[in-house]
């Protein structure tokens, strides 16, 4: 069966091509070609001498960027194993700072030799646009642990217990994750500042052309510059600079210097969408797709050998067996841990709603839950009493798409319940729910029951898990984003879970939370 690489050189040999006989075929595998000036040529062909001067600035950034985080990592590693043996030590009252920092270096080597190889391997040394996130970390550090400690074992090595191996990956997580995500953020606005930035081109048919833009142009150190739209016809009006049709893309990359292209259509044709890629590769431009739902589903497709037509099955998104018990497992200890650590928190809290206004500190919201079941929700109260009776004569000013119902400066709100909604504050009662078997950590947010209502058929998949005190939502735009495109981000959600999933939507629930990126 073809692949997509077939395709696309199917369409770009002359159909009436002979066969080419083996020397022609050696010869004939040169470097794929791009259009300058109407005429072919290699996108990596020779640079003229001022281009290959500002280019070797540009692999001097490379290697400053590639060092930088191989220190940064080392500098991770080695704290995760030093704190962890530190612990230990001050543990058994026999801590002293030569006797730990010879321990550690017995064992980073190896443990940052790994460490570099499979950072490598997922790309986290790669350029800043195609650097994997906090996914890939977490997992290559699981990863280290396992080959570290299996080579001890094989090794000879003996141990009385094995708290070294996932005490330093506990540490590791805090300390690499830490680590990188101050690199981006620094390292973002450094260059934000200097002016770098890629200059991007979305593509679609403008329904989620506006939404997209907007949520590029909101983040303060997004090196991603939109320069406009191609629409196919006719053109939307949606704030978006428009630069034409998608026949004119040639010019209009060319023209624009455009880095990257966005497609920003979920529905976007897949003939044209071939053709778009193979005439930007052709050009060395990057592409970006945002996943039609079709696409998140086929993404766990299993093929089922035996029928005369090629089937591929798509199993319920539920989580059962192992799978269940280690979320569950997560979620209790989890949850009951911040509980406790949270608790000077909770209290003050419980306070502040009591003295500020009347009425209960715990508002309870009562909100279908897996498979629709009602429960009630526990949040700190944020609104005054009869903010439910209100709820009707403000459905004229909702801000929300789809079923949602979000007002900005919600009048029913108190001044505490302001700031609380502005952190997620008043989401921490949730961990009860999390206790009782109500909730999850990380799952599809649990929608009032005037939102649930206005839900179509398709997004109730949704409810076949339990639902989150946190999501890809509140990691990806929170109340920014159109609600169908939320939608989607549970469907992600479900078809792609791991507790590595969990873990890194939890590592970012904390950053977005205190950057306040649309909360409302």
């Amino acid at each position: 069966m073809a692949g997509p690489e077939d395709v696309l050189r199917q369409q770009q040999a002359p159909p009436t091509q002979p066969r080419p006989t083996a020397p022609v075929a050696a010869a004939a595998q040169v470097p794929p070609l791009a259009e300058v000036d109407g005429l072919p040529s290699d996108v990596r062909r020779k640079r003229p001498p001022v281009l290959s001067f500002l280019l070797r600035w540009e692999t001097v950034r490379q290697l400053g960027r590639v060092l930088s985080l191989l220190a940064l990592d080392f500098a991770g590693i080695y704290l995760a194993i030093y704190t962890a043996l530190a612990v230990k030590a001050l543990v058994h009252g026999d801590f002293h700072t030569r006797s730990v920092m010879h321990k550690t270096s017995d064992f980073v080597v190896l443990a940052y030799l790994i460490t570099v190889l499979l950072f490598a391997r997922s790309g986290l040394y790669s350029d800043r646009g195609s650097r994997p996130g906090m996914t890939r970390i977490i997992a290559s550090l699981f990863g280290v642990t396992v080959v570290a400690a299996l080579f001890a074992v094989a090794n000879g090595e003996h141990f009385s217990s094995y708290y070294i191996f996932y005490g330093s990956l506990a540490f590791a997580l805090f300390y690499v994750s830490l680590l990188r995500f101050l690199y981006e953020r620094v390292t973002g606005m450094a260059l934000h500042a200097a002016g770098y930035h890629r200059s991007a081109l979305l593509v679609g048919r403008g329904v989620h052309i506006e939404a997209v833009a907007h949520a590029l142009s909101r983040d303060a150190v997004s090196p991603i510059n939109v320069v406009g739209f191609l629409s196919m016809s006719p053109r939307p009006d949606n704030g978006v600079r428009a630069l034409g049709t998608i026949d004119d893309l040639p010019e209009v990359v060319t023209n624009h210097r455009i880095d990257e292209v966005i497609i920003a259509d979920p529905d976007f044709p897949q003939e044209r969408a071939i053709e778009l890629v193979d005439q930007c590769h052709r050009r060395g431009i990057r592409v970006h797709v945002a996943p039609s739902t079709m696409e998140i589903l086929m993404h766990r497709a299993e093929f089922v050998p035996g029928h005369s037509v090629p089937l591929f099955q798509l199993k319920p998104p539920v989580f059962e067996g192992i799978d269940y018990a280690v979320k569950r497992t997560f979620d209790v200890v989890v949850a009951g841990l911040l509980m406790l650590w949270l608790s000077p928190l909770l209290l003050a809290i419980v306070l502040a709603v009591r003295l500020t206004s009347r009425g209960p500190v715990i508002y309870r919201s009562r909100r279908p839950g897996m498979g629709g079941l009602p429960f009630e929700c526990l949040k700190f109260r944020t609104m005054y009493n009869d903010a439910d009776q209100r709820q009707g004569e403000l459905e004229q000013a909702n801000e929300a798409s789809g079923a949602l119902f979000k007002i900005r400066h919600d009048p029913r709100t108190t001044p505490v319940g302001r700031l609380l909604r502005r952190f997620s504050l008043d989401e921490l009662p949730q961990l009860i729910n999390v206790l009782r078997g109500e909730m999850s950590l990380v799952g599809p947010r649990p929608l009032p029951q005037r939102d649930y209502e206005h839900l179509q058929d398709w997004h109730m998949k949704r409810y076949l898990v339990m639902p989150g005190i946190t999501g890809l939502w509140q990691v990806s735009g929170r109340a920014e984003l159109d609600f169908d495109d939320l939608v989607r981000l549970d469907f992600l959600y479900l078809e792609r879970w791991s507790v590595f999933l969990d873990l890194t939507i939890l590592f970012k629930t904390v950053p977005a939370v205190l950057s306040r990126r649309g909360a409302f």
